[in-house]
């Protein structure tokens, strides 16, 4: 099998999806909200991640998002697809649903329902077998944090042999490890940071970019970021990164999803409530990711 070539090079944000009051999509905001974001340099856009609320869709829901973002991105931006989900079957099917309503890759999580029996042997058999079946590339997805599942640095490093088996997105934040898979991965495996809080870092160790939340909100940032370190700036780069963290912290682990919905609010986007069981913010957390992201300097973008 030929290994696909499709560069992962730059900033992508993991767009949450729009609901409306009574937690069905918003379609129109979903457009919208992409509309805006195509104004910037951004590489493209993971539809459907752990920040899409993908667990939370129908398989039928999923492939209207997919089609419905596809329309919006333009050709030169790439829509990533997360389709994981807890069996091989699924997510292979999942995968090609995505395939056909567009996406130019797909990003597939770890399955942990029964966390105990995640072997290394079991998901590298899960991500091989996905990967044998679908047209376009794959990208693994890493997150502990959430699924109390982790990808060793040895099975990234042989799935990365795979021809379909194009990159990764880790939101481990062990960079280490990070630097581990770097050295050890193929050649042409391209590494993806999963979170703002240590893109400088992953890039100073090879990664070829970031799928950041933080990028919903502050796209610019991340790109004069990567710009920067690309132009060999690295103290300028350094500087953003040290600023960028306490908000990063807010926005993501800190009040998850209904916190990067409340500042999309706040920075003149579609936010919107969560989907249920997940609640909007109360005003006390409100408030003080307000007062966060004044003190990092961040809301004179929302008039961009």
């Amino acid at each position: 099998m030929h290994r696909p070539s499709l560069s992962l090079s730059g900033v992508f944000p993991p767009i949450p999806t729009p609901f409306d009051d009574n937690g069905d999509i918003a379609f129109e905001a979903l457009i919208g909200n992409l509309q805006r974001w195509n104004q910037y340099d951004l590489a493209g856009y993971v539809v459907l991640g752990s920040n899409g609320e993908g667990v939370y869709l129908t398989a039928a829901e999923k492939v209207r998002v997919w089609e419905t973002a596809r329309r919006a991105i333009p050709a030169d931006k790439l829509l990533i697809a997360g389709t994981g989900a807890e069996s091989t079957r699924e997510t292979a099917g999942l995968s090609l649903k995505a395939t056909e309503a567009g996406a130019d890759a797909v990003l597939v999580l770890t399955p942990h329902y029964y966390g105990g029996q995640m072997t290394q042997q079991a998901l590298s058999h899960h991500f091989r077998t996905v990967a044998d079946r679908v047209p376009v590339p794959m990208l693994l997805y890493n997150m502990p944090r959430l699924t109390q599942v982790n990808l060793s640095a040895t099975t990234v490093a042989q799935l990365s042999r795979h021809p379909n088996v194009i990159g990764i997105k880790d939101s481990g934040g062990d960079l280490g490890k990070l630097a581990e898979i770097i050295s050890r991965a193929d050649d042409s495996f391209q590494v993806l940071a999963g979170s703002a809080s240590f893109f400088f870092p992953a890039l100073t160790l090879g990664a070829a970019g970031g799928v950041m939340a933080l990028a919903n909100v502050a796209p610019q940032r991340l790109i004069d970021l990567h710009n920067w370190f690309k132009a060999g700036d690295w103290d300028r780069a350094a500087a953003l990164q040290q600023r960028l963290v306490p908000v990063n912290t807010a926005v993501t682990s800190g009040l998850g999803v209904p916190g990067l919905k409340a500042a999309l609010d706040m920075f003149g986007y579609y936010g919107g409530p969560p989907r249920s069981p997940l609640q909007v913010l109360d005003s006390q957390d409100r408030q003080a990711l307000e007062a966060i992201l004044l003190e990092g300097d961040l809301l004179g973008d929302a008039a961009g």
